[in-house]
């Protein structure tokens, strides 16, 4: 990749009336402030944005984060894609509250380049500048920032701005390059609406590709909708790739179904969870420790939720400590491994610590439990064989080798012998020629038993539920094939039981009670007894001396036990009829060379009424075949 096709994206830091957004302007010719009440006060209340471009040609995006403190969950808002951090510090007041805490942030998200812009340089002279920069420089000492350039800047009077492209495109040129063929994750930092597109939604695209014309899922909440336009910087693209600055129109969904903290990804890829583990490190300079269940408030991505904070291999974390954590939230979001998250304490609001996601999908754990502390352990260490398992863990409907390759990252021969291995030790299950986790592959089949057992106790007199039935019930994630063969394994296992279109649990089977055997008893007399001129339903019913309710549930019962063949409408005949008729059709054509509806009419003695029906159901059985008005033996 050019590196002027690298998408980066710069994000401002910085106490309250440093100059961040007249910085900004004066480098791209932006204001980012874009509320009318911003402008007015002078102050950024929301996240900003602008498009860069750097000495050497490359366009980046910048995201602009209000300074003052009652505003901060904004700034966290913004802070989740940041690439490279622009630290503003004022010169003439130095190292101040939000200072400290915006940088304290970008270091719990793991931000590890940056520049500082000390701004007002033109207010101050050279020796109380020179303060300020030691000053900024001790500050910096043991954080990623320590060796950051340190540029006095003035966007009054330009001094130092071409300086300042000068450091951000260095610092820009050392970041890596973000994972671009994974699915596509878009965080939701604003939604507006567009007059003759609808709605659209903005975000920093934090990984994979997204093209017009792609399904999205919008989550938690699920809804559907596809990405009818792409902007990036403004300007309207095919496809956009992870580190930009995107702009989508979601069409058939209304800006009040959607909000800041929702994510826009391929469907049925991502769910939202409640619950995830993960190491949680404490700041240093946090005002108190954190005791087991502590009420918390996380900011993941664009997303503030509140929960609580279950401790599982210590008692209690303190300022400058770290472990393992399970995080139990009060509203679902969307994680995956690897996330970077923050949290404050519920009240008052106070910065905290912060951490990185392992496990997004977590069920409840006992405290101090050593296999799931040494699990955890594996998964922060980038265990090979946990890695592979945490991504088939998101993924409900299995995937390829040839995907779960790209997602983990692995040559596909080192993939091919960690999943065998994971097979032999029943961690994961391969199913036609896709992979499950088994965590994911016991919850599905439960599921499935679920489902079929309250289907038998819903319709007592089916012999199962239809397949798609069943499909649609599991969520409808898998395709048909791949549930086929899912079905097939499932059979194979004594769980399930098919026939024909239908599954039931092996367990079940139709019982019938003494009333309905006589009748469905009688209902298969009449129907034998009947031939090939079988009467229409109110007929069988006046036979049968039974209301329409009940003969049509025997009527279904067998059916599905195959004794009674449908064809169109409610015109049922006797198995053995059928079958009698399909050896007529089959010797006379043999002896002929075709039949006609005339001749088949004439044999069996009925009228076209029921000869035509017949016929068409032998087609379809694939028996014989039409040809102009007479019937051939297929093969």
């Amino acid at each position: 990749m050019s590196i002027l096709d690298k998408h980066v994206i710069i994000g401002t830091a910085g106490h309250v009336d440093h100059g961040k957004s007249t910085l900004i302007t004066a480098l791209t010719g932006t204001n980012p402030d874009r509320l009318k009440e911003e402008q007015e006060r002078g102050m950024t209340i929301d996240l900003g944005f602008a498009a860069l471009t750097l000495p050497n040609g490359q366009m980046v995006g910048i995201v602009d984060v209000p300074g003052h403190e009652r505003f901060l969950k904004n700034m966290l808002a913004g802070a989740g894609g940041v690439d490279v951090v622009l630290l503003v510090i004022a010169a003439d007041e130095g190292i101040m509250p939000q200072t400290r805490e915006h940088l304290d942030i970008l270091r719990l998200l793991d931000v590890k380049s940056g520049v500082v812009a000390l701004t007002k340089s033109d207010i101050v002279d050279a020796e109380w500048l020179q303060l300020v920069t030691d000053e900024v420089r001790a500050f910096l000492q043991g954080t990623p920032l320590e060796h950051a350039p340190i540029v006095a800047v003035s966007a009054v009077t330009g001094q130092g701005l071409q300086q300042l492209l000068a450091a951000l495109q260095e610092a820009v040129a050392h970041v890596p390059n973000r994972e671009v063929n994974a699915p596509f994750r878009l965080p939701i930092d604003r939604v507006f609406t567009l007059a003759g597109a609808g709605t659209v939604v903005t975000g920093t695209l934090v990984s994979g590709q997204v093209r017009v014309g792609d399904p999205v899922e919008i989550l938690p909440p699920g809804l559907q909708s596809r990405a009818r336009q792409i902007q990036v910087h403004g300007r309207k693209v095919e496809t956009a790739v992870a580190g930009s600055r995107v702009a989508v129109n979601l069409p058939g969904v209304e800006k009040e179904q959607l909000a800041r903290g929702m994510v826009c990804a391929p469907p049925g890829v991502f769910q939202p969870t409640r619950a995830f583990d993960a190491q949680l490190s404490l700041l240093p300079g946090a005002a108190k420790g954190l005791a087991h269940r502590a009420r918390i408030r996380l900011y993941l991505g664009t997303a503030e939720v509140i929960g609580r904070v279950s401790l599982l291999d210590s008692e209690q974390l303190e300022p400058g400590q770290q472990g393992f954590v399970q995080l139990r939230l009060d509203k679902p979001l969307v994680a995956a491994r690897g996330d970077r998250f923050v949290i404050r304490t519920y009240s008052p609001m106070l910065t905290i610590g912060g951490g990185i996601v392992l496990e997004p999908h977590a069920p409840r754990h006992r405290r101090f439990d050593p296999p799931v502390v040494a699990r955890l352990q594996s998964l922060l260490r980038g265990n090979p064989e946990q890695k592979v398992l945490a991504i088939l863990a998101q993924s409900p409907g299995g995937m390829d080798e040839a995907e779960l390759a790209r997602r983990a990252e692995m040559d596909p021969a080192n993939l091919a012998a960690i999943l065998s291995q994971l097979a032999s030790q029943q961690q994961a299950v391969h199913i036609g020629e896709v992979w499950f986790a088994r965590n994911v592959w016991d919850d599905l089949r439960r599921r499935a038993e679920s489902a079929l057992r309250h289907y038998h106790q819903q319709n007592p007199l089916r012999a199962g539920m239809p397949r798609e039935e069943l499909r649609s019930t599991l969520g409808g994630r898998l395709p048909a094939r791949l549930f086929e063969a899912v079905l097939m394994r499932w059979q194979q296992e004594g769980v399930i039981v098919l026939q024909g279109t239908l599954v039931r649990l092996a367990g079940f089977a139709v019982r019938l009670n003494e009333r309905q055997q006589r009748l469905a008893q009688r209902v298969e007399q009449i129907l034998r007894e009947a031939g090939v001129t079988p009467p229409p339903l109110e007929v069988i019913c006046q036979q049968a001396g039974a209301p329409p309710d009940a003969v049509r549930a025997m009527i279904q019962v067998l059916l599905e036990q195959g004794t009674l063949v449908r064809l169109e409408g409610d015109l049922f005949f006797h198995r053995e009829t059928i079958n009698q008729l399909a050896e007529l059709v089959r010797r006379t054509i043999q002896e002929k060379g075709s039949l006609s509806v005339g001749e088949f009419r004439d044999l069996t003695g009925s009228s076209r009424k029921f000869a035509v029906p017949l016929l068409e159901y032998f087609d379809s059985v694939r028996l014989t075949r039409r040809v102009g008005d007479v019937r051939v033996l297929v093969g």
